[in-house]
């Protein structure tokens, strides 16, 4: 862990800055919390894609961007994922499935290559802001259904990004629990005090959350896990605890 400020010709300081992917929900939640614990200026980047759930999720990344007292809150819209299609998250046509958490297929809810776009949005972000890093709260959960969240595809953006913008430039691609689970990162970030009343995982809903979709069976199952109560409303509760 560094500190919180980089050393400069005498007595000034310059503030760690980082952008960080806030979507409103659990991981990207835990993800800006951990940012900060690390010392980084948050500037939060929220992106409505044509999901199901954008405005609730909109409403939470707000929420915690103010409870962060993030430097900078930024939405962009990119409605052409929504258009391309071939996901159950912006296709009407399509429908949200049930939680399947043993399979080991590519899930319906995968929006073709979104992080790619999600992340090069986010370096030019952070480029233009002169921030040092760009926060994604991908996990190991996510990398076995999500080809995009996998540890092999952050290292090769990053040399893409290296890549790809001015030689001064130096931003990290900083995925701290791509090697974690879901229960890892509710304990993680119940230590942090994560409020994660201010979160939206549901596939389906606005609200309540439906808790049979494969995010919230994951989301439900990690709380399950860690004996708190998660402290968002649900239509249904299931036990996902591992017997």
């Amino acid at each position: 862990m560094t500190d919180a400020t980089t050393a400069t010709d005498g007595d000034e300081s310059t503030e760690k800055r980082a952008v960080v992917l806030l979507s409103g929900g659990m991981d990207s939640a835990t993800a800006a919390y951990e940012a900060r614990d690390r010392g980084y200026d948050i500037y939060a980047l929220h992106t409505s894609y044509g999901q199901r759930t954008e405005d609730r999720e909109l409403e939470c990344a707000r929420r915690l961007a103010d409870e962060l007292d993030a430097a900078d809150f930024l939405q962009i819209e990119t409605g052409h994922l929504s258009a391309i299609g071939a996901s159950s998250l912006t296709d009407d046509e399509m429908a949200v499935a049930d939680a399947d958490m043993d399979s080991d297929e590519i899930p319906t809810s995968y929006v073709p290559f979104r992080n790619a776009n999600l992340l090069a949005m986010a370096v030019s972000y952070a480029e233009a802001n002169d921030c040092e890093a760009v926060f994604i709260g991908a996990h190991s959960e996510d990398f076995s259904g999500y080809p995009d969240c996998r540890p092999e595809f952050f290292e090769a953006f990053e040399n893409v990004v290296d890549v790809g913008t001015k030689p001064e430039t130096d931003v990290s691609i900083e995925a701290p629990f791509v090697e974690w689970s879901k229960t890892d990162i509710a304990e993680h970030g119940v230590g942090l005090e994560v409020p994660y009343e201010h979160t939206w995982s549901c596939y389906r809903e606005n609200e309540p959350a439906c808790g049979t979709c494969d995010a919230c069976a994951f989301r439900l199952q990690a709380f399950q896990n860690v004996g708190v109560r998660d402290p968002i409303e649900y239509a249904e509760r299931p036990s996902y605890v591992d017997e």
